[in-house]
């Protein structure tokens, strides 16, 4: 059966998710929101910080920025 590939979008969000690293999004709007990634599909991210959780539509989302480096790929090494 063909393997089924993963878009780098959701490689990510999956990997800081799993990792609880913190992040910061940049909104097309200007507006910067941080938080951890609790969840995700193809149109929103749950951003939750200090108890609250935003969804977060990803037509709005200009940028990602974590707080830390992502090791995405099994033997990469942090950058």
């Amino acid at each position: 059966m063909a393997e089924r590939s993963q878009h780098l979008q959701d490689v990510f969000l999956n990997t800081v998710r799993k990792q609880k690293i913190s992040l910061t999004i940049f909104l097309v709007n200007g507006v910067k929101l941080t938080g951890i990634v609790t969840s995700f599909d193809n149109f929103c991210v749950l951003l939750r910080r200090d108890g609250h959780a935003q969804l977060v539509y990803k037509h709005a989302i200009s940028t990602i920025m974590p707080g830390q480096p992502v090791q995405m790929f099994e033997g990469e090494s942090p950058e």
